[in-house]
């Protein structure tokens, strides 16, 4: 599974992040249940959006729809 990555505030590094955040999730066009049910950690206090986890996000729900498709 991805893992979302933030700055730390001190150093400027990215870090792993405890959840994507609910801007990302809506820039990747996904709502809180489908982040829940494709098991993703969202972390509701964070505010930034950032433009490398909303592409994890577009490709992970791409993918969770080519796998759904699959099943038929």
């Amino acid at each position: 599974m991805s893992e979302p990555s933030v700055r730390s505030p001190g150093l400027r590094k990215l870090r792993e992040g405890k959840g994507f955040s609910v801007g990302e999730l809506r820039a990747a066009g996904l709502t809180l249940k489908e982040a829940e049910g494709l098991g993703l950690r969202v972390d509701r206090r964070r505010r930034s959006v950032h433009s490398w986890n909303v592409e994890v996000l577009r490709k992970l729900r791409l993918n969770a729809g080519r796998s759904e498709g699959e099943g038929r």
